[in-house]
């Protein structure tokens, strides 16, 4: 199979970037989205060209690290999976293939489809977390029945990633996806209840900071996350977030 690949090409935040097009060639439908990037590298690498820089890590849908934009779609045109769960197969030969990085002011480019996301870990450092006790002996499991629907819903909330994926959907870049859920999956249980008023704040809080764009309820965040992560998570921490305005 051959592809005509566009490629976003940024030498760092400040540079104007363009698409830059690249032939490959002999492309093995079985080949993941990340190994055809591969192969185009070893070719600009032999050729005395720069490679383009793409984040990836594990490979297997479980880091978050492999975001890109395929044809105007967050990890390419098959639903719930990420770019590197993406086969070759999904394309046809003689395809064009247009491949940038997320879009959003929060997520500014450090080179070509590399983009600082470190914007998510610092809502999650805003409040997501449970604060315990480990000074003096170990302390046994915690031992809090907790209803099977709340501990399935939570754990649900708690398959996010941090692609970005929803915040490269959404036509205002909004976090708000990735923040419900961050919050959701303690607000579902008794042992998040203690920090819950200052953890949705704080976590909103610094979601806006960042420059995240409001939530305008689209469902654009849904529909191209690749584990699902329900828009229910988005009306609870509206919930939350009013309560907690509200109780000061």
């Amino acid at each position: 199979m051959k592809l005509t690949l566009k490629i976003w090409r940024q030498k760092n935040a400040q540079a104007k970037g363009s698409l830059e097009t690249y032939q490959v060639n002999d492309v093995d439908g079985d080949m993941s989205f990340l190994e055809m990037l591969d192969v185009l590298n070893a070719d600009l690498i032999e050729n005395g060209q720069d490679p383009v820089e793409f984040d990836h890590d594990c490979r297997e849908g479980i880091c978050g690290s492999c975001s890109l934009q395929i044809n105007g779609r967050p990890h390419g045109p098959k639903r719930h999976i990420t770019t590197c769960q993406l086969h070759m197969r999904s394309f046809n030969d003689g395809d064009t293939v247009v491949i940038e990085p997320w879009r959003a002011k929060a997520f500014p480019v450090i080179k070509d489809l590399v983009v600082d996301r470190t914007a998510f870990d610092r809502i999650q450092q805003a409040g997501g977390y449970i604060s315990v006790n480990t000074s003096g002996n170990t302390i046994d499991a915690n031992s809090i029945p907790v209803e099977k629907d709340d501990a399935d819903e939570a754990f649900n909330s708690a398959t996010c990633i941090g692609c970005g994926a929803c915040v490269a959907a959404c036509k205002n870049a909004s976090a708000m996806l990735f923040t419900s859920a961050k919050v959701s999956q303690f607000a579902l249980l008794p042992q998040g209840e203690v920090e819950a008023s200052r953890r949705v704040l704080n976590m909103v809080n610094q979601m806006d900071k960042e420059g995240f764009g409001a939530c305008s309820n689209t469902g654009a965040c849904y529909i191209e996350c690749p584990k699902d992560i329900s828009l229910e998570n988005i009306a609870r921490i509206n919930r939350e977030y009013l309560k907690a305005s509200v109780e000061g």
